[in-house]
């Protein structure tokens, strides 16, 4: 779907925080790293919670940066499990900013989005089957 027509999130709220000065890339933009962090954070809670323990991140795809996020900017993750395999699990993370600088403080954009997959983990680490919905 087109990110210009989109005016809500998909998946649960997962988390939330503020983008912080020391966040900060040499533009002065919140720095795509510490985005990223925040959304592995925010999946690692889904993962958790579907594999009923531990859960490792394996990868991270299909990232787009639509937006630049600024200081102040809330920073709300959604997630939506999009697959469970038999130890793996898939997750679509998108992340959305409230700011002061809109009209309206009930306005909101959505800024990164991602694939992430996480494997279900044992207490040694190794890969568990995840149980099914």
């Amino acid at each position: 779907m087109n990110t210009e027509q989109r005016t809500e999130p998909q998946g649960r709220l997962l988390l939330r925080t503020m983008a912080m000065p020391a966040d900060t890339n040499p533009n002065g933009d919140i720095f795509g790293g510490w985005l990223m962090s925040q959304m592995d954070i925010a999946g690692g809670i889904l993962a958790y919670e579907t594999a009923y323990g531990r859960a490792a991140t394996v990868a991270a795809d299909k990232i787009v940066f639509h937006r630049p996020v600024s200081v102040g900017d809330v920073v709300a993750c959604y997630g939506e499990l999009i697959k469970i395999g038999n130890t793996s699990m898939q997750i679509h993370i998108e992340v959305w900013v409230h700011s002061a600088s809109f009209d309206s403080l009930n306005e909101q954009r959505l800024v990164t989005e991602a694939l992430f997959t996480y494997v279900a983990i044992d207490k040694d680490g190794q890969p568990r089957p995840v149980p099914q919905l």
